[in-house]
Parts: C-alpha cells; sequence; structure tokens
C-alpha cells in the first residue's frame, strides 16, 4: 500500500469550526452543490481554487463543532488530505469513516504557507515541505486506520467483510488512499 501523499497545500488557523466549513443552508443542497460552498464563510472562494490532490492544513483543534459530514464534502473536492496541529476527536473519526486521511501533527503550520507543495506519508509520519525544504514528523496512523484508508473508508471496509452489498463498493471506495501505487487519496 502506498502511503504518501502530495500535493499543492491550503492553510487555515485554529479551531475552525465544522460550521464554517459546511454553512447550514448548505446542508439542504445534494453534495456536489454543498461540496461548492465549503469554508464559504472563511474563504470565499476557496472551492474554485481547490484541485483534485490538493492537501488542508490546519492548526489546533481543527472540525470542532457539530458533526456535519464536511469529510463528504472535502473527498467530494478531491482534497487528498486534512494535516493539523489537532483534531476535533469527532472530526477526526468522521474524516476517518469517510476515507480522508487525517495526520496529526504538530508544527505543521509553522512549516506551510497556501500553494506550497508538500509530501506526507501518513504510515510513517514523515513529511517535507517540498516547497522549502523544510520537513517534520508527525503521529503515524495506526494498521487498522490505515486499513479503513485503503478500503475507502469504514463503509467500504465492512463490504469487503461482507457486513454490506459488495455493489456499494465503488460509490463507496471513490477518494481512497490507493492500495498500490500513486500519490493522493
Amino acid at each position: 500500500m502506498n502511503t504518501t501523499i502530495t500535493g499543492r497545500v491550503w492553510t487555515f488557523g485554529d479551531s475552525m469550526n465544522t460550521d464554517a466549513m459546511y454553512p447550514a443552508f448548505a446542508m439542504k443542497l445534494g453534495i456536489p452543490e454543498a461540496a461548492k460552498h465549503v469554508f464559504y464563510e472563511v474563504r470565499p472562494g476557496w472551492t474554485d481554487e481547490v484541485r483534485p490532490g490538493d492537501i488542508v492544513i490546519a492548526g489546533r483543534n481543527f472540525g470542532v463543532g457539530s458533526s456535519r459530514p464536511v469529510a463528504t464534502l472535502f473527498r467530494h473536492l478531491g482534497v487528498a488530505a486534512l494535516v493539523a496541529e489537532s483534531f476535533n476527536s469527532l472530526f477526526f473519526r468522521n474524516a476517518i469513516n469517510a476515507g480522508l486521511p487525517a495526520l496529526s501533527a504538530p508544527g505543521v503550520t509553522e512549516r506551510f504557507a497556501n500553494g506550497d507543495r508538500g509530501t506526507f506519508d501518513v504510515a510513517t509520519g514523515a513529511y517535507r515541505n517540498d516547497t522549502t525544504g523544510a520537513q517534520g514528523h508527525a503521529t503515524p496512523l495506526p494498521p487498522l486506520i490505515l486499513e479503513i484508508l485503503t478500503s475507502g473508508g469504514i463503509l467500504a471496509r465492512l463490504c469487503e467483510q461482507g457486513h454490506l452489498p459488495t455493489e456499494l463498493l465503488d460509490v463507496l471506495r471513490s477518494g481512497a488512499v490507493p492500495a498500490d501505487a500513486g500519490s493522493g487519496a
């Protein structure tokens, strides 16, 4: 399994609230339309600029607030991974369950600026800013979480294990961490 993710980074601050990531009015919309409003309140127009393979880097307590399914929107936009100084625990769990890598990396915001390119290995925790050469180390994701990500999320993993219909796998796996080659999620 390739666990290395490389992409352009977007930086955000501390205590990014899920309400700011997924505004209330967008919750009445389907996923493709709702995804156009991610970070609408804090960075209008961001969804016009984000590209598949990009990485979101944030400060402490990323994802604080209500349990909105923001990870699904990030995956729809093609965001390859989330890296933060720390995550709200519920948000972290939702990201992993949705098949979106989320890596806790204290000090990461000091090493990246908007537009830099970064490389992150979620299995070892090693990362580097490919633009500046700065490097760091995060807490690696444990094997069970890597298995969930490789499957495409918790529901896809349950399909693989025979607990849910296998016909759902293609839909559930879109955006999964690649099982054999390439970078991105």
